[in-house]
Formats: C-alpha cells, structure tokens, sequence
C-alpha cells in the first residue's frame, strides 16, 4: 500500500497519477485507461483526485465534505458523496464489497488502497533529479531539512504557482456543476423457485440491469448495485438498511417464482423516502425454463425508471 502524499501536493497542475491501467491527470480532471479517456464527471473526478493525494490514508467523510463541497455550499451531502463514488467506482470497474481501488470505512470515510505511482511537473524538479516518475513514497520520505538549498528552491517556488492552479482548478470543476442526479439502488434478485440451477442466472441478471439503467440517463440518474447491503437475501434484508448504507432514493427488487400456471418474475420499484411501491408487476414465463427472462426484465425495469422514477423525480 503507497504511502499518501502530503497536503500541499493535491491536485497540482500537471501532476499525473498512475495505478494499474490507469492515470490520471490532476490538470484536467481527465481519467484515462490504457491512455484511452474514460468518462467521469468533474465532481466526481474532484472526489478521485483528492484520495489519489492521499492515498493509503484514510481520506474522511468531513474532509471530502470541506475539500470538494466548501463549508459553505448548501447541498445534500450523502447522497453528492454517494454519486460521487458510484461513478468512480464504475469508471475504475472497482466494487464497494471486494474493492481494489477504493475501500470504504463506514461512516468515516474512504482510502485509496491501490499503489500509486506520480509523475512531477518539470518545474517542481531539481537538477539532480534523474526521472520524472517517483514513487508516492519516495516523494512521502523525502526530508526538507537535509536537502541541499538549490533543490528546496524549485519546489517552494512550485508550490506558490501551483497553488493559485488548485484555485484555478476547483474553480473550473465548479462553474457547471449540475444538481445531483436521483440514486436508484438495485437489490440482488432473489430465486424462490428452490431450483438450484437458478440461482446464479437470477444474481447475475440484477446486475444486467444496474448496466443497463447506467447507461439510461448518466447525468440525470445514478445506479448503486455493489453495496454489500444490497446484496443480502431476501429473508434478511432490511430496506431501511438499504435506505442509510446507500443514501438511495428508491430501490428495485426482483423475485423468480413458481406459481401455478409456471414461473414469474415479479418487479418491485420501491420510493424509499416512505417504502412506497411505485410499481409492481409480474412477468409470466412458459413452462419451467428462463428462457427470454433477461430481456423482459432488462425492458421492464427500464421501462419503470422512464415512468415512475425520472417522471417523479423531475429528472
């Protein structure tokens, strides 16, 4: 695990973070993968660029809070955060539950567990300095007090530039941001049939949908699906629970069934503010087999969220 950057050396102009396929360009706010951009939006690439600076620490909820959102912005903080990391999580293809990149302590805050690699403006390098690429704990253990005078020079004079750029910086990730869109949790379907073999094509089909509905309206709806709350079986699943873990507005239940004309698959859309239904309905399927489950249920669930979520919502 990499050792965090200091304070000072947060979102600096031209500064790059490197981990895995991955980089990031603290300058633009752009993440890239095999040096091919990967969309994610300015608040969220804010939230990124902060825990790549201090990454190996725990960066808290209060902090990302001050950092990314000013003490004295008015906004719903939980669910701005929640966003935030479900679209950095998406980016990256990282998951809350088994996370390689980002690790989540509840309710106090996050790290960035992954090892970081950061490349140095030219004009924060010395002389003597044979390669632009350091290592975040070589730039972690290195001593101002044992560093000749001609290589403290250069850096007091970056950090004094740079730091009217982090002004410049923020300022631009702010100037077009747009209210949060509305959070929709996706619980792991629930096979009731007692048929074993269905078990994991139900799962997987919960998490054809969170795919499907990320790409409905990106800047208008976000879509939580790896929460380890959501992913708890129905004989124990609390949508209170779901409701604090995730800072969701409403959640989508699904539920393979046997019933006297065959199987069904019944749909939930659940407002959580009041544990409303906003919508149920069931599907009906030929015999005992799933065949052409997937599409219905993709269609369905997409269909509900046209209608009752992003109407509702005003989205």
């Amino acid at each position: 695990m990499s050792p965090a950057l200091s304070e000072t050396q947060s979102f600096r102009c031209a500064l790059t973070y490197r981990f895995g396929t991955f980089e990031f360009d603290a300058e633009s706010g752009q993440l890239r993968k095999h040096g091919r951009p990967v969309a994610l939006e300015r608040q969220p690439a804010l939230v990124l660029g902060v825990l790549l600076a201090r990454a190996g620490q725990l960066v808290s909820r209060d902090e990302l809070r001050e950092r990314v959102w000013g003490s004295g912005t008015h906004v719903d903080f939980d669910r701005g955060l929640a966003y935030c990391l479900s679209q950095i999580r998406g980016a990256l293809g990282d998951r809350g539950d088994n996370p390689r990149f980002v690790q989540t302590f509840p309710k106090r805050g996050y790290t960035f567990i992954a090892p970081v690699t950061v490349e140095l403006p030219p004009l924060v390098q010395a002389e003597p300095v044979e390669s632009p690429v350091l290592s975040v704990a070589a730039v972690s253990a290195e001593s101002p007090g044992v560093r000749p005078f001609h290589a403290r020079a250069p850096r007091a004079y970056a950090t004094a530039a740079l730091s009217m750029a982090l002004v410049l910086l923020v300022a631009w990730f702010f100037g077009g941001r747009r209210p949060a869109p509305v959070l929709v949790a996706v619980s792991v379907f629930d096979n009731e049939t007692g048929a074993a073999e269905h078990d994991r094509p139900v799962a997987a089909l919960s998490d054809l949908v969170v795919s499907n509905l990320a790409n409905l309206a990106p800047d208008r709806l976000a879509v939580i699906g790896n929460a380890q709350v959501l992913r708890q079986p129905r004989n124990i699943r609390n949508l209170k629970a779901v409701a604090a873990g995730t800072q969701a507005d409403y959640v989508l239940l699904g539920q393979l069934q046997r019933g006297e004309q065959g199987l069904r698959f019944i749909t939930h859309v659940i407002r959580l503010s009041d544990m409303a239904h906003l919508k149920a309905n069931r599907l009906p399927l030929t015999g005992d087999g799933i065949e052409g489950l997937e599409l219905k249920v993709v269609n369905e669930f997409e269909r509900a969220v046209r209608e009752h979520i992003l109407t509702e919502s005003g989205n």
